[in-house]
């Protein structure tokens, strides 16, 4: 079986319409896809860094309980994980607020286990992380992430990344346009989104974005549009399918992703992965949050 190893950042999460009845739980852009991914049937190897209290624990054991490996979750001696709230309008698109200044993951690579983590997912069939798990780390942390990607390639393996461009994550937007631009040669499979593209790149045509990255070296594009589909290179655009009800967006792309992953390693063409993103960002935008209820995935 295919083997997956994912790196980033989870967080304690708020959410809810109502300030005074916001739910605390969990997420995080890659760890949602690794639990998606694993609700599919795969045993994603999440690596990270968390602290030693209480909510540390019960996310590992949450973690382990939806299939994720957790072995590589390393726990920081000083840290604790970052906290973010989101606010939902009546569209459903959501805000975010976040507090990560102290998170465990910013420190990985200083964090006991940390070589050794590095050493397996060196080794994964699949290693998948976003531009949020660059933008946490301080250079020295990046380049070490650009390495793996490229030893992972070098030993056979495949690399998808989601450029998912946060501002507020980035010194100025021209050091994620550099990073992203060494780290495509390295990239097997790209899962972008038009509004990340447009804030990172200034506003273009879906065919210009996709371009620009098949120019820099990536495999293979997708790029997700929200209610208006995903585009690829060579068939265009491919509808979104219509959500029996609209609560929350949080989470659609990264569940995209897993779908698209999923597809792809059990070998459905690229149109036949955009199907099936879509089908289950349609089914999460209909929950509050990021994770669905186990019940309902």
């Amino acid at each position: 079986m295919t083997r997956i190893a994912i790196f980033g950042e989870v967080m304690l999460e708020l959410s809810g319409a109502d300030r005074a009845a916001m739910r605390l739980g969990f997420g995080g852009d890659t760890l949602n896809t690794a639990i998606y991914l694993a609700r599919l049937g795969w045993n994603p190897a999440y690596i990270t860094a968390l602290g030693r209290d209480p909510y540390s624990d019960e996310m590992v054991s949450t973690f382990t309980e939806e299939g994720i490996d957790t072995r590589f979750i390393l726990r920081h001696p000083s840290r604790i994980p970052g906290l973010y709230a989101i606010e939902t309008d009546e569209q459903g698109e959501r805000s975010f607020h976040y507090w990560r200044g102290q998170s465990a993951a910013r420190d990985f690579f200083n964090v006991e286990g940390a070589e050794r983590a590095v050493a397996e997912a060196a080794n994964a069939d699949l290693l998948y992380f976003s531009g949020i798990s660059l933008s946490i780390l301080d250079a020295e942390g990046r380049s070490r992430v650009l390495d793996l990607a490229a030893d992972v390639r070098a030993r056979g393996g495949k690399v998808a990344f989601d450029p998912n461009y946060r501002p507020k994550g980035w010194p100025e937007p021209e050091a994620a346009r550099a990073l992203f631009r060494a780290l495509a040669p390295a990239v097997s499979f790209l899962l972008a989104t038009d509004s990340d593209e447009d804030a990172l790149f200034g506003c273009a045509h879906a065919e210009e974005h996709l371009a620009r990255w098949m120019d820099w070296g990536v495999g293979e594009a997708v790029l997700k549009a929200g209610a208006q589909g995903a585009i690829l290179p060579d068939c265009g655009r491919i509808p979104a399918v219509a959500p029996v009800r609209l609560v929350d967006t949080t989470g659609a792309g990264d569940s995209f992703n897993a779908a698209w992953l999923d597809a792809r390693s059990k070998g459905a063409s690229a149109a036949e992965a955009v199907k099936a993103g879509n089908r289950l960002a349609a089914e999460v935008i209909g929950c509050q949050g990021a994770i669905m209820p186990r019940k309902t995935a």
